[in-house]
């Protein structure tokens, strides 16, 4: 069984191994006290056999050769986890296109949202959500062939007024000639404003989202869609 490595882990694992280095070096200053005080008050003409203790110096050795090499370790893991911060740093203040159907508009950007459909659809309408699930604009497109398409909002609502700044649910609506839904994945751009940590992981903030790195697809360009399927009845409300 296997376990993510991520800051918290790390942080355990540094904190467990100096607890055992600080407990050997208790062990050993008591041993190498009692060993000292048993030799000096050592019957001359029967002085102590030396396998013992010599035997026991040698297992203070071997763990706290275990301990030095679980120290490089964390120093190895903790290096790791630095960096993979240090590369999520780059992100802020960039835009990204990343895997999601969730959204921020701050207002006034148009946000570019890109969209496949599984199949050749006769019907593909694009639904946006505010963030109490009520639907306040859909789009119908004309024609959809399967290929990788782009959709631009711009924050305009169904009414004609612009929505709030804020976090938005897209969801894809597609039929084929027969009247069944097709399976379709989004992807859509944001602003990288800073990085957040979420039970060790690191998240870049896009708005109130926390997006993981392995969603992010590209950094300032568009068009590249990766597969996410979805079925059409989940992203219905």
């Amino acid at each position: 069984m296997t376990s993510d490595v991520n800051i918290t882990s790390a942080l355990k694992a540094s904190q467990t191994t100096s607890a055992a280095s600080t407990q050997l070096a208790s062990d050993f200053t008591s041993f190498l006290t009692l060993l000292t005080t048993q030799l000096q008050n050592q019957d001359p003409l029967s002085p102590m056999d030396s396998t013992e203790f010599t035997s026991q110096l040698v297992a203070f050795a071997g763990v706290e050769q275990q301990i030095n090499m679980s120290n490089k370790l964390d120093s190895l893991v903790s290096l790791g986890v630095g960096d993979s911060f240090s590369a999520a740093l780059n992100y802020v203040g960039l835009d990204i296109n990343y895997l999601s159907s969730d959204m921020n508009y701050d207002g006034s950007t148009p946000v570019t949202i890109n969209y496949s459909v599984d199949g050749t659809a006769t019907e593909t309408k694009i639904h946006i959500y505010d963030q109490s699930g009520d639907l306040i604009f859909t789009h119908q497109v004309t024609s959809d062939d399967g290929t990788a398409k782009e959709f631009v909002w711009d924050g305009t609502l169904s009414n004609g007024k612009t929505a709030d700044a804020g976090t938005y649910t897209v969801r894809v609506s597609a039929l084929d000639s027969e009247g069944n839904g097709l399976d379709s994945s989004t992807v859509v751009s944001g602003h990288v404003k800073g990085l957040e940590t979420q039970n060790g992981a690191t998240y870049l903030l896009v708005g109130d989202r926390a997006v993981s790195l392995g969603n992010v697809i590209n950094v300032n360009e568009s068009k590249t869609v990766v597969s996410s399927t979805t079925s059409d009845e989940s992203t219905s409300s």
